[in-house]
């Protein structure tokens, strides 16, 4: 889910830009903006960054596993070609 501060200050940002009329439109349209905004971002397929940096280290797992098997693998086959030349 999104970071409700980070909705707040997107709003603050949106207020900074706004005429001074309509600034004084006042908290009801802040806040269905808000209602607008939020219920928007979550139809989204969005992750966190927590979420985002947990996989990157798995990834990061997956990846130093992949080629400690692939050197495994490797030597395997140098074995067994050297086995086989030795006929």
């Amino acid at each position: 889910m999104l970071n409700p501060n980070k909705i707040e200050q997107i709003m603050q940002q949106i207020q900074n830009v706004l005429p001074q009329g309509l600034k004084s439109l006042g908290q009801d349209a802040e806040e269905k903006v808000k209602q607008v905004l939020q219920s928007q971002l979550s139809k989204l397929d969005l992750v966190t960054r927590e979420e985002f940096d947990v996989q990157t280290q798995v990834l990061m797992r997956t990846r130093e596993k992949l080629t400690a098997l692939e050197k495994q693998v490797d030597a395997l086959l140098m074995q067994q070609e050297e086995k086989n030349s030795g006929i």
